[in-house]
Formats: C-alpha cells, structure tokens, sequence
C-alpha cells in the first residue's frame, strides 16, 4: 500500500511540475512571437525583427527567463552575424515593441478619414483597417516594412477596411469608376 501511495505522489508531482514547465513554455512562445521594431545598435535606425519563439519556449526554464535570439532581422543577410544587441530593447520592453501593439495603440481612438466611421478594435484575423497618404494613396499594413513604420504613423491618417477597399479599387481600375458630380443631399447626409 505504501508503494502504491508513493507511485502515486511521485506521479501527481511530476504531473504538477510538467505542467508547470508547459505553461512556462507556454507564456514564453506567446509573449515573443510576432514582429518587432526595435533600433539598432549598430546604425541608430528602427529595423524589423522576429524573436526565435520557440527557442525562448524551449529554453523557459523554472528558475531563469528564456534565452531569447533573433530568428529574423531586416538587416539580415549581411548582417546575420551581429551580437543582437538588440535584444535588450525586447527584454525590457516586450509589448512596446510588437508591431501588433503599436498599430494597436494608434488606431485605439482613431476615425476613418474619409467615412467617420469608429476605427473601434482591431481584429487581427478579420477585416484590418489601413492607411491613406496626403496624397489619397491607399495602404495596406502588409506593404509597410517594420522599419518603415514610425514614418508612416507620422505621415498617414487611418481609414476603415471598408474605404480601403473602395480606394485601392478606384486607383486599380480608374476605367471603370464613374464619380457622381453631384453634392450630396443634405436630406441623405443625415
């Protein structure tokens, strides 16, 4: 019986103690995917990076952080070989840096230019919302490389997916749109 009671103990410890690892890998995987703007040591200019995520999950340990490594860099290949001094930046400020968290931020009050309609919360799996130029030119977050993107935000205003849409097609296939000359009523503006 005594056997039995210490199979069972050792059981629910290692049970307990791999669970507790997995959810330590687990935070570690989350908390460092995605993009990030960081600067970089070397030139002083933003540059694009993506943290080796599985490797900090795999390295999570139960009395250290995880190791973190660059899995990619915009400055990459020339510069594959740097120190990633980088990193630093990422360990002290994780969620600052995640491209996800700044467009995030910036569109968090934002309004469509061009509709008014309420930008409101970003579902990054749906329909997102893009950018418009001073000069009308539609863009979309994917045409934005990481390094470029506090440029952007300092030079662009936010539309809705719904005028992005409406705008990139007018720009691809000027043949086919028709411009109404006439105001808008003021009966259907309400």
């Amino acid at each position: 019986m005594l056997e039995f009671v210490l199979v069972v103990l050792a059981s629910v410890t290692a049970l307990a103690l791999l669970g507790h690892i997995l959810v330590r890998s687990g935070r570690a995987f989350w908390k460092f995917r995605g993009k990030r703007i960081v600067t970089c040591p070397e030139t002083g200019r933003p540059v694009g990076v993506d943290v080796d995520a599985a490797h900090a999950a795999a390295t999570a340990s139960l009395s250290g952080p995880p190791d973190l490594r660059l899995k990619d860099c915009t400055r990459w290949p020339e510069r594959e070989t740097c120190g990633q001094e980088c990193l630093a930046q990422i360990e002290a400020a994780p969620e600052e840096c995640l491209v996800r968290n700044i467009l995030k931020t910036w569109y968090s009050s934002a309004r469509c230019v061009l509709c008014g309609a309420v930008i409101g919360e970003i579902r990054w799996t749906e329909h997102r919302p893009a950018f418009l130029s001073i000069g009308g030119t539609p863009l979309a977050w994917d045409d934005v490389a990481p390094e470029d993107l506090s440029g952007v935000l300092a030079t662009h205003r936010p539309i809705c997916f719904n005028c992005w849409v409406a705008e990139s097609f007018r720009l691809e296939h000027r043949d086919l749109v028709v411009e109404d000359p006439r105001p808008a009523s003021p009966r259907l503006a309400r």
